[in-house]
């Protein structure tokens, strides 16, 4: 499975000479946690989170109307094409303190964003999945479903 598969397509951005507030305002209009920093051709250039508008903004003090995002984005992420194996978010999320990973095209334009979040649940779907399986064809069930055809 790639990671194209699995990433969010539709990704909320930021622009890095915007304020802190009008981010934050877009945050709480989309119900989201971050949003992509972009260059001029749709580059990820940062991102931003909620945590950073508390932790770089708020509990610094500063004035979120004239604090642009530039100033309190976490710059240069990381990030992953779409097609490697999943295997590959996970091995770059392992690799850093960040749960967001933008996903890009082969011209380094943004094309998506992976999470953590979305690695487990396409995780805990799949094991379902499996766990269904092994259940099915325990040999109790089986054992189970031939007494029954027996009769």
């Amino acid at each position: 499975m790639s990671i194209g598969r699995i990433c969010v397509r539709s990704v909320d951005l930021a622009n890095p000479q915007e304020s802190a507030w009008e981010a934050a305002e877009r945050m709480r209009q989309r119900a989201v946690g971050s949003l992509v920093v972009v260059d001029a051709n749709i580059h990820p250039v940062g991102i931003v989170t909620d945590r950073d508008l508390v932790e770089r903004v708020l509990a610094a003090e500063l004035d979120p109307r004239s604090t642009r995002i530039l100033d309190v984005m976490t710059p240069g992420p990381r990030s992953v094409s779409e097609s490697p194996p999943l295997e590959s978010a996970f091995s770059i999320l392992r690799s850093g303190p960040f749960r967001r990973l933008p996903v890009v095209d082969d011209e380094g334009k943004l094309v998506g964003l992976v999470s953590l979040d979305d690695l487990l649940v396409w995780m805990a779907k799949n094991f379902f999945q499996v766990a269904q399986l092994l259940r099915r064809e325990a040999p109790t069930t089986i054992a189970a479903r031939t007494t029954v055809q027996a009769l």
